[in-house]
């Protein structure tokens, strides 16, 4: 279980990392209000990295603390398809190229599976 935990941790985390990538480009400051532009943006993605990071090598060593990470990040790439989703829906054009909406869904595919993974994995 943990090297399907831990595969699944590492493509969803190389998913949101492309998709933060992706977010500078469009600005994602100005699409959520985020005050600071991108000095601030560029201070929260250091963190989330760091917490990525954190999260992924406590999983690999097997500890309860790294299926909670990797529940978290399951969490984070679901909300991640749905603000999203909901901005394309209201007609904001950012994340619309083929791209930006194929790692979005693939984000949204592999969060469900690492989340049942990561659940499956905490009840044990």
């Amino acid at each position: 279980m943990l090297k399907t935990a831990s595969n699944l941790y590492l493509l969803n985390a190389t998913l949101l990392i492309t998709h933060e990538i992706d977010s500078a480009y469009w600005k994602e400051w100005e699409l959520f209000g985020i005050p600071g532009g991108i000095q601030l943006f560029l201070i929260l993605n250091f963190l989330l990295l760091l917490a990525f990071l954190f999260g992924y090598k406590q999983l690999l060593l097997g500890t309860k603390s790294g299926y909670i990470f990797s529940l978290a990040l399951a969490f984070g790439g679901i909300f991640a398809f749905v603000i999203h989703t909901y901005f394309i829906l209201a007609g904001h054009a950012e994340f619309t190229p083929p791209i930006s909406l194929v790692i979005l869904i693939a984000t949204l595919i592999v969060s469900l599976a690492q989340g049942l993974v990561a659940l499956k994995s905490l009840r044990t």
